[in-house]
């Protein structure tokens, strides 16, 4: 009997993890379609991947909006050139994902803001949404 409940035991946590890696992978990827999206200014693939009430806060501490934040890529307002994701964690809390990290976002050559972000994404019925980020510009 013992050892039916540590085979079962086992098996459930090699599940989780098989689990955890999908999602990891998922939201890895919702992360590069959001770079993508920032860079190409593309209104269309960026509203899909962001939730209707979505608090989106910049390094400088400007808050929008799912609204605003497409108005930005629509319009052109928003200009970024490159962005590139490092010491990226991801972690689980039921149906919600934080991921957090270091971003240099690039405005241009000369125009690099270094900053720690964290995203945060829900998973509802349509999938995964991203419900905010929180950045905060890097000291000199």
């Amino acid at each position: 009997m013992k050892q039916i409940l540590c085979i079962l035991a086992t098996a459930g946590l090699m599940f989780a993890a098989a689990s955890s890696t999908k999602e990891e992978a998922e939201i890895l990827s919702l992360m590069n379609t959001y770079k993508d999206a920032m860079i190409h200014n593309n209104a269309s693939a960026m509203e899909k991947i962001l939730s209707p009430d979505l608090a989106y806060v910049h390094s400088a501490g400007m808050l929008e909006g799912k609204a605003d934040v497409l108005k930005g890529l629509s319009t052109g307002k928003n200009v970024v050139e490159r962005i590139d994701y490092s010491d990226t964690s991801v972690r689980f809390y039921g149906n919600t994902a934080l991921v957090r990290g270091r971003v240099d976002l690039w405005h241009s050559k000369t125009n690099i803001v270094h900053m720690n972000v964290l995203h945060v994404w829900v998973k509802g019925t349509d999938g995964w949404k991203m419900v905010s980020r929180q950045a905060t510009k890097l000291a000199e």
